[in-house]
């Protein structure tokens, strides 16, 4: 059993790490981005050390321990609380990855409806899987816009839908994975984004993930020229909110107040890379919904409204 004071050093080193772990390169094989992929797990870490240190009956470990608890409790306490009661101006919004193997997409669009969302957002949607999401979606979402392998379907009217322009310099191919429309809700119009952005690599060298970054920019940057005062964003960002290389979304958008909802892997997932954000509007909860035949799990959101109507 480790002794007292190899206890006390590890919750230091594990309070540092949640504390500054944006000053570790990201250079060196992605270090950064990698630890911050997993960052919540850390809170194991504290439970692991808060056994070993009882078991030890060491005082210095307990109390050392007290910082890597209170961090954390910080960083993520809030997550745990219970979902809160939906408001009259509350939507609920479905994100999913389809994923373009997915061998079952009428019974996928099926389990996505039965939530009742306002909006769904879609994507790896193939073509030949895209009629079918169309078909199975029809009668409950008559507003729908499609743009690429992404697509927006909604209760409520869709304007000024079109592609939005997030590919990174170096793909040449045709390549559309993002889309922007209006959604005209009955309490005012909301600027909603769908977007996939390109997946992290995990080779020899470490994480691979420039054409991501660079993605995560253009977009940032579309969503800080938005005109419309409320706007959410639905989308495999390919990344967690804590992952450095998206902030130039994350630090525009706001995150989910409540749940951890971890999407992937849909067998075990470890990490939430599909998003829910909003701007002047809050993301009041976020849970996962049972997995379909993704490899990605699919998740709900309460978006709460700020005061005043949505719109310009």
């Amino acid at each position: 059993m480790p002794h007292g004071r190899v206890l006390a050093v590890s919750a230091v080193a594990t309070a540092a790490l949640l504390a500054f772990h944006r000053t570790l390169p990201r250079f060196m094989g992605g270090l950064g981005s990698l630890l911050e992929s997993f960052l919540p797990w850390l809170g194991l870490v504290v439970v692991t050390l808060l056994g070993l240190a009882l078991l030890r009956r060491s005082a210095a470990a307990l109390v050392a321990l007290l910082l890597p608890a209170a961090l954390w409790t910080h960083l993520y306490g809030g997550l745990l609380l219970p979902r809160p009661a939906p408001g009259p101006r509350d939507l609920v919004v479905v994100q999913h990855n389809v994923s373009d193997e997915n061998g079952d997409p009428a019974g996928t669009a099926r389990a996505l409806a039965d939530v009742e969302p306002d909006l769904i957002a879609l994507e790896e949607l193939v073509p030949s899987a895209l009629p079918v999401y169309e078909r199975t979606l029809a009668a409950r979402y008559p507003y729908r816009s499609v743009h690429g392998t992404v697509g927006l379907w909604s209760k409520h009217p869709l304007t000024e839908a079109g592609p939005l322009d997030i590919k990174p310099r170096a793909i040449t191919q045709d390549w559309s994975r993002a889309l922007r429309a209006v959604v005209r809700t009955p309490h005012g119009e909301i600027a909603v984004y769908v977007a996939h952005l390109p997946s992290v690599r995990v080779r020899a060298s470490g994480l691979a993930s420039s054409w991501r970054d660079e993605s995560a920019g253009l977009l940032g940057r579309a969503v800080e020229a938005e005109a419309r005062r409320t706007v959410i964003l639905l989308g495999d960002l390919n990344g967690t909110v804590d992952d450095r290389g998206l902030e130039p979304v994350t630090s525009r958008m706001r995150s989910a107040e409540r749940g951890f909802a971890f999407t992937f892997p849909a067998s075990f997932p470890l990490a939430r890379i599909d998003q829910v954000m909003a701007r002047s509007a809050r993301v009041s909860h976020l849970r996962t919904l049972p997995a379909t035949g993704s490899d990605h799990l699919p998740v709900a959101a309460l978006i709460s409204p700020e005061g005043g109507p949505a719109g310009r």
